[in-house]
């Protein structure tokens, strides 16, 4: 605020006279002046409730913001701490995931090579049963082929035996033979008697084989000869004539028993 300072006099004219004992005091002559002191006062005064209002304001801004920054960063942390829980959950997760996805793989390919173990096992054993029943089949159609000519044999043996009953009954009686079976099928056992001038009733026996086409002596007793059975049964296998080797059998046993 400025002071209207308008004096009514000029210094000169106001200048007492220098020698005067009477003169007024040059403070007496000054013009009042007013400095507006209280309006001064009165505007410091709302300047200073103003200053004091707005650092109120600004104090309680910035404890409000800092509170507020505060509340922010407890939040941050928050998440920060929950998202690094999930992070550290999705990694348990994955590293599970990772485990049962190479278990799964693992699985897989013993699983995978079971199915070609087992692929294979079944290829070898369809080949093995394509192979048995072809065998199968073979043996079959000579088991058949067997039966055959077995049945066909047999039926030849059938017939010439029932030619040969009454010569066996006569060379029974007069070779003293006695005709059995030798517990095999298509074996018999032709027992003598009545070869040996010392002892009519020691016996001498062989069985003859008939099973096959070609028959064969198996065994004998006393032990005979090889070659003259062998030529006793090659001359049977020829002729067929059972008679002939049964009396050609009973002379090589009467030889025997007089050696």
């Amino acid at each position: 605020m400025s002071t209207v300072f308008e004096p009514s006099l000029s210094t000169s004219a106001m200048r007492p006279p220098l020698n005067s004992a009477d003169a007024p005091s040059m403070a007496d002559t000054l013009p009042s002046i007013n400095f507006g002191f209280d309006e001064l006062r009165d505007r410091m005064a709302k300047f200073t409730m103003k200053f004091d209002t707005f650092i109120e304001q600004g104090r309680k801004r910035v404890l409000e913001e800092r509170n507020q920054f505060r509340m922010n960063v407890a939040e941050l942390k928050e998440d920060q701490r929950m998202k690094k829980k999930d992070i550290e959950i999705m990694s348990s997760k994955t590293d599970s995931h990772q485990q049962t996805l190479a278990k799964e793989a693992a699985e897989t390919h013993e699983i995978q090579t079971m199915i070609a173990t087992l692929s294979a096992q079944r290829d070898s054993h369809l080949s093995t049963k394509e192979d048995l029943k072809q065998k199968i089949k073979d043996t079959q159609r000579q088991i058949d082929a067997r039966l055959a000519a077995q049945k066909a044999h047999a039926q030849y043996i059938e017939a010439q035996t029932k030619f040969n009953i009454p010569e066996l009954d006569f060379y029974e009686s007069t070779l003293c033979l006695t005709i059995e079976g030798a517990g095999q099928a298509d074996r018999l056992k032709f027992t003598y008697t009545h070869i040996d001038d010392r002892d009519w009733t020691r016996e001498a026996f062989f069985e003859l084989d008939m099973a096959k086409r070609d028959y064969e002596i198996v065994y004998c007793k006393p032990k005979l000869e090889k070659e003259h059975i062998e030529r006793v049964v090659d001359r049977l296998n020829e002729t067929r004539e059972l008679r002939t080797c049964l009396k050609e059998m009973r002379d090589l046993f009467v030889e025997t028993m007089k050696a």
